[in-house]
């Protein structure tokens, strides 16, 4: 009897392991991800899944940050680098920009940034352009901060054969950064009204939001060369907020154009993205 119990384990175990290795080697052959580019603070790749009937790719830029390392949002603040990602336009696949999840705010005593403090990836627009095996060949440029702050260059390629089969761990990883992302504006979290003095170099924004306890955290970006300082004159009730926002102009700068600036709140647990158009 013990002799039977011993075999029929010695099987069991077998089986799994048979199946263990079928299912990695299945993954393997399946998967869509670059390698790792490694920095002191973190590393990068990115993963990809089949393209879609329409010919989205869905992709995303996978970050991985070591404890106590900082990356940046799209608009990083005084001493950031904002993500930067090429792609050679001759993969035959068209590239629309990230996209990017609601940040943190931070202020290290001297200067203050807008990022995040954790693993993140940030969505990736990509759409085929032509049939047959692709290759995605892509230049990253992106900092990664301690103490000090490390630029990252990183050259990315994965293959992406016609062939390719889906890969439900990359597919759920690419879904998980997409759910992250801030929500549409709704009748219940939107910009009320907004407004840019040109003179004043000071924004004007007016929201309805969820959350009617704490004011909303609002961060902005707009085009090359501007920037935003920490909101002023906030206010707060019956979540209702209004806030003042300083802007610091270009040299060969002037008025902000209506929709050239996108402004990101989140008030409690829910963030919202949309861009402003100025009264």
């Amino acid at each position: 009897m013990k002799h039977y119990r011993l075999l029929e384990n010695v099987t069991h175990l077998a089986a799994l392991a048979t199946l263990s290795a079928y299912f990695f080697a299945t993954s393997a052959a399946n998967a869509a991800q670059s390698h790792w580019v490694q920095s002191e603070g973190g590393d990068v790749r990115i993963v990809a899944d089949r393209p879609e009937p329409d010919g989205t790719i869905p992709a995303i830029l996978d970050i991985r940050l070591k404890p106590g390392w900082k990356t940046y949002w799209l608009e990083p603040g005084s001493s950031g680098i904002s993500p930067q990602v090429t792609i050679d336009p001759e993969d035959g696949i068209a590239f629309s920009g990230l996209r990017f999840p609601a940040p943190k705010a931070f202020h290290d005593g001297i200067a203050s940034y807008t990022g995040y403090d954790h693993s993140v990836a940030f969505p990736l627009s990509l759409k085929r352009e032509k049939t047959g095996d692709l290759l995605l060949k892509a230049s990253v440029f992106l900092g990664i901060c301690k103490d000090i702050c490390i630029p990252v260059q990183a050259d990315l390629s994965l293959s992406l054969p016609e062939s390719l089969a889906g890969n439900p761990l990359d597919r759920a990883r690419i879904d998980d950064a997409v759910a992250a992302l801030p929500m549409e504006p709704s009748d219940t979290f939107k910009v009320t009204a907004a407004s840019f003095d040109a003179a004043g170099k000071r924004l004007h924004v007016s929201l309805v939001t969820p959350e009617a306890v704490a004011p909303a955290e609002l961060f902005l970006a707009g085009p090359p060369g501007y920037s935003f300082g920490k909101p002023e004159m906030v206010t707060s009730e019956n979540g209702k907020v209004t806030a003042e926002i300083p802007v610091r102009i270009p040299a060969k700068g002037g008025a902000l154009k209506s929709g050239s600036v996108v402004l990101v709140a989140r008030s409690g647990g829910l963030s919202m993205q949309t861009p402003l158009a100025f009264d």
